[in-house]
């Protein structure tokens, strides 16, 4: 009861040692290869890797809650065949540290843990939507009023 994969599906899932950049239409099963993908990485039998050294990256917090969902689910599936299995045990407790987020998210994750290295101010906060409105206007009017002088 295995599903068959495109061509296209099988060369994301398959494809090692590189980024890869998935972009689909809705629906296209795009969330589905990638799980594929990501749970042969951590259970290849020759070079596993803990799902913690992944950065897994979607556009909404939705999807990328989607992602950890359907892994985690996966991970458990194959814990049901192989309970013994150390190493699927060990991603079922690694999963909830994993780094699958949002761009924002994860921009956000670094800063929050290395800005001691770039040199930014730990007490940064991102600004609401009003706060960024007001900060263009401001902006718009100093633009305005350097080119009319």
């Amino acid at each position: 009861m295995g599903v068959s994969w495109t061509t296209e599906q099988q060369q994301v899932i398959d494809l090692r040692n590189r980024n890869i950049l998935v972009s689909a239409a809705a629906g296209s099963g795009k969330t589905a290869v990638l799980v594929e993908r990501i749970v042969k990485i951590i259970t290849d039998k020759n070079h596993p890797v803990d799902i913690d050294h992944l950065l897994i990256v979607t556009f909404t917090r939705a999807a990328a809650g989607e992602m950890r969902e359907r892994l985690t689910e996966a991970v458990e599936n194959y814990l049901e065949q192989d309970p013994e299995n150390e190493h699927l045990q060990r991603q079922a407790s690694l999963i909830h540290n994993a780094q699958i987020t949002t761009i924002d998210g994860f921009c956000a994750y670094i800063i929050r843990n290395y800005f001691h290295m770039i040199d930014l101010d730990p007490g940064y906060r991102t600004a609401e939507e009003g706060e960024l409105k007001l900060l263009r206007e401001d902006v718009m009017k100093e633009v305005l009023e350097a080119a009319y002088a």
